[in-house]
């Protein structure tokens, strides 16, 4: 396969995973701000979502206030932003343009038609009338997408290049997530919320990730963050645990390897190594946000070697 036509099918399942996970974090955000709480972890929680993108700084620079309408609309339609979702929509959408003869029509359609129906949707102002209903349609639409590759497309090198981009990217944003929110708790209960507080908001981010019914099938009991830790790092039966993105990116890089590719491979399968061999207390005696940082430096070292031994050089796509 042309390193072109493989950049485009790989980026083109990360802008759509990218766009997903956005919608999760914006939709938890926005439900948990409708409980009560101080203005100042109201504020913290929505500064907390930016960071997980490493966007504070551009959302600092264009807007005043830290509002929910403000960081939902710079997260959803300001084009502006690289990371929004209906930049990430067109980033797809196009990335699918390009190649759309490697895949099967029903696929480039549910694509085409995903970034045409959300156009609709922010001209007719859904943001401002029901904005988590905005979010559940990104989150069908991309289960959609993944659907109709399933169920149309050969198991060739075009599904794993899709499926491996899709994998990465949900490795590096679930890692995000549980870095971020993780340190908003410490934060939170050193602010002296109780135990109620606490439970609704790590039951918030087992459903950011579709988790909450997992945990309790899982653990059938109260959450505790030791848990909630270990379900999305450790648990390779979890789907979007860090254990089983790299369980599957591992899987794909050896389908596809290539003469060049054996360091990258190499890496991948260490990291995956790894977090099958650890135990969360191990994990959590070394520090969970050390751990955290040194896996997301280790799963963005395996994203370079992706694009050095199968994509297009950086330097050609700057060009």
């Amino acid at each position: 396969m042309l390193s072109r036509t493989a950049d485009h099918l790989y980026w083109m399942s990360r802008y759509t995973e990218r766009a997903e996970n956005t919608a999760r974090m914006l939709d938890v955000n926005y439900q948990m701000s409708l409980l009560p709480q101080s203005a100042e972890v109201a504020e913290q929680a929505w500064r907390s979502l930016l960071e997980i993108s490493e966007l504070t700084a551009s959302f600092d620079a264009n807007y005043v206030l830290m509002s929910p309408s403000d960081v939902i609309r710079f997260m959803v339609s300001d084009m502006n932003n690289p990371s929004s979702i209906m930049r990430c929509l067109q980033a797809a959408r196009e990335n699918a343009r390009v190649v759309r003869g490697s895949m099967t029509t029903e696929l480039w359609e549910t694509i085409n038609t995903t970034w045409l129906d959300a156009q609709k949707m922010m001209r007719e102002g859904i943001l401002d009338k029901a904005p988590s209903e905005f979010f559940e349609w990104v989150k069908f639409r991309s289960h959609q997408t993944r659907g109709v590759q399933h169920g149309t497309m050969i198991r060739d090198e075009v599904f794993h290049f899709i499926r491996l981009g899709t994998f990465l990217e949900r490795a590096d944003n679930t890692a995000r997530l549980l870095d971020v929110k993780s340190l908003t708790a410490e934060n939170m209960r050193d602010q002296g919320h109780d135990s109620v507080d606490d439970f609704y908001y790590w039951a918030a981010i087992l459903r950011s990730v579709s988790a909450f019914e997992i945990y309790r099938k899982v653990y059938r009991d109260v959450i505790t963050p030791d848990r909630v830790a270990e379900l999305l790092v450790l648990r390779s039966d979890m789907p979007r645990s860090l254990s089983a993105c790299m369980g599957e990116v591992v899987d794909l890089l050896t389908k596809l390897k290539n003469s060049q590719s054996s360091k990258t491979i190499t890496q991948a399968r260490n990291l995956m190594a790894e977090l099958r061999d650890s135990r969360i207390d191990e994990i959590l005696d070394q520090g969970l946000h050390s751990f955290l940082t040194n896996f997301l430096e280790r799963v963005n070292a395996v994203g370079s070697g992706i694009s050095r031994d199968f994509l297009l050089p950086m330097e050609e796509l700057a060009a």
